[in-house]
C-alpha cells in the first residue's frame, strides 16, 4: 500500500479546494470520497441519504476505504467529514497514510456553507447551530486521528497545501 495523504475535516473546511492544491503540488491523484460514491451510486449524497439512510451511506465509505488500503497506489484523499465516525474507517484512514485535519472557526464554516443545499446533515434549521453541534461531536475524533492540523481561516486553498506539504516534508 502506498502512503496518501487524507484531508479530514468539517463540511467546508477547504478539504475538496486544497486536495486539488496538494494533488497538484504533489502529482498525486485526488480522490473526493464523496465524489467517488456519488458516481459508483449515481445519484447524491442528499439523495443517497434519503433513499437508503446514512448507515448505507457510511457502509458505502467504509467499502471504498477497503478497497483504496488494498492497492499500493498513493493519493490526495478528500474524505467526507462523517467518515470517521466508524472506529474502523479510522483505523482504515490511519493505514493509508498521513491524516490531516483541516480546520475552521465556526463563522468561516458558516460563511462557506451558506446556502449550499448538497448537505444533508445542515438541511433545516439554524445553520451555525448545527454547525457547532456537529463540531463539538467530531472534535475530539478528528483531533485524535489527526497526524497534522492545519488551520484554513483566512488562507486559500493554495496556502493550506503549501503548509500540509511543508509539515508532512513532502516533495510539492
Amino acid at each position: 500500500m502506498g502512503k496518501s495523504i487524507i484531508l479530514m475535516g468539517f463540511m467546508g473546511s477547504g478539504k475538496t479546494s486544497t486536495g486539488l492544491e496538494l494533488s497538484a503540488m504533489t502529482g498525486l491523484p485526488l480522490i473526493d470520497t464523496d465524489q467517488v460514491i456519488e458516481e459508483q451510486e449515481g445519484k447524491t449524497i442528499s439523495r443517497i441519504f434519503a433513499d437508503s439512510g446514512e448507515c448505507y451511506f457510511r457502509d458505502l465509505e467504509t467499502g471504498l476505504l477497503e478497497k483504496l488500503c488494498g492497492n499500493d497506489k498513493s493519493y490526495v484523499i478528500s474524505i467526507g467529514g462523517g467518515m470517521p465516525v466508524r472506529e474502523q474507517n479510522r483505523q482504515l484512514l490511519k493505514q493509508l497514510g498521513t491524516v490531516v485535519y483541516l480546520t475552521a472557526s465556526d463563522e468561516v464554516l458558516a460563511a462557506r456553507l451558506l446556502g449550499d443545499t448538497t448537505r444533508p446533515l445542515l438541511a433545516d434549521g439554524d445553520l451555525r447551530e448545527k454547525i457547532r453541534s456537529l463540531k463539538t461531536a467530531r472534535e475530539e475524533m478528528y483531533r485524535n486521528l489527526a497526524d497534522l492540523t492545519v488551520d484554513t481561516d483566512g488562507k486559500d486553498p493554495s496556502e493550506a497545501a503549501g503548509m500540509i506539504v511543508s509539515l508532512a516534508s513532502l516533495d510539492a
